[in-house]
């Protein structure tokens, strides 16, 4: 039987590399984002490199009348689901003394409640499988290392983590798996529109900054996540369950950039 996924943030970067991933290991698949358009690409691509069946479901997970749309209207097509990845997110580049109060609910609903209550109403429907199943949860580093902006995604991110340990507790009776994948720096276009105060794009030297204090020296690529992420949906990561994986190069355990050790031992660095 072939098995299906939902995955939320097709359109692109780590999303669209997760759903290439779960393409070539035969899975039919639900994708998610706003633009319809963006999404037909994302179909018609995959579709006529893997020959796998794929449904277009565009909405705004603001909404919360889509979130249940998605989960009947996958069912409806193919009678499962087999795995759900959280991954899709928004946010504005503000500090909490700037953001706006519509900005703030805007993200949270897009990227903690959408994702808490797609899980459930997956759940709901590996339960009735009574099949194990994996929901996947897109985290990210700055869950644990604050930057002092964007401050409703990162305390969105940091929900999210606690929301994978509580639904791995929730649901592993079930045979429900439920993991968070936490990258650091990716080479997508949400890690591309950071700006001065002038509106100059300054995103090459906040990647520059990062790559200085990551021990591998580099960015991730997006297919490196989707790697990750396919794996951990995978029978050999059968008993991964309630915890959360870094994929930062080992950034979050470094502490000064590599410029500063060469100041001290320039010959070991």
């Amino acid at each position: 039987m072939e098995k299906v996924a939902i995955i939320s943030g097709t359109s692109r970067g780590i999303g669209y590399e997760t759903a290439v991933k779960f393409a070539e290991q035969g899975y039919r698949l639900a994708i998610m984002a706003r633009e319809e358009h963006d999404l037909l690409k994302v179909q018609d691509n995959i579709e006529g490199r893997f020959g796998t069946q794929v449904l277009v479901l565009a909405g705004d997970l603001a909404e919360p009348s889509y979130w249940n749309a998605v989960v009947e209207a996958t069912v409806a097509r193919w009678g499962r689901i087999d795995v759900l990845v959280n991954n899709a997110a928004w946010r504005t580049i503000d500090t909490l003394k700037t953001i706006p109060l519509d900005d703030w609910e805007r993200t949270v609903r897009i990227c903690l409640t959408a994702p808490a209550f797609l899980a459930k109403y997956v759940a709901a429907v590996m339960e009735r499988q009574q099949e194990a199943g994996v929901i996947i949860n897109i985290s990210s580093v700055m869950a644990q290392r604050a930057g002092g902006y964007s401050p409703a995604y990162i305390a969105c991110k940091g929900g999210m983590e606690s929301l994978t340990y509580e639904m791995a507790t929730c649901y592993g009776r079930d045979g429900i798996r439920v993991v968070g994948v936490s990258p650091g720096n990716v080479q997508t276009a949400m890690s591309g529109d950071y700006q001065d105060v002038k509106g100059n794009n300054i995103s090459k030297q906040l990647e520059a900054e990062m790559n200085q204090m990551t021990p591998l020296g580099r960015a991730a690529t997006p297919g490196e996540i989707a790697d990750l992420i396919a794996w951990l949906a995978s029978d050999q990561a059968s008993f991964i369950t309630g915890t959360t994986i870094l994929a930062d190069g080992g950034f979050s355990h470094n502490f000064n950039s590599y410029a500063s050790k060469k100041l001290q031992f320039p010959k070991a660095f």
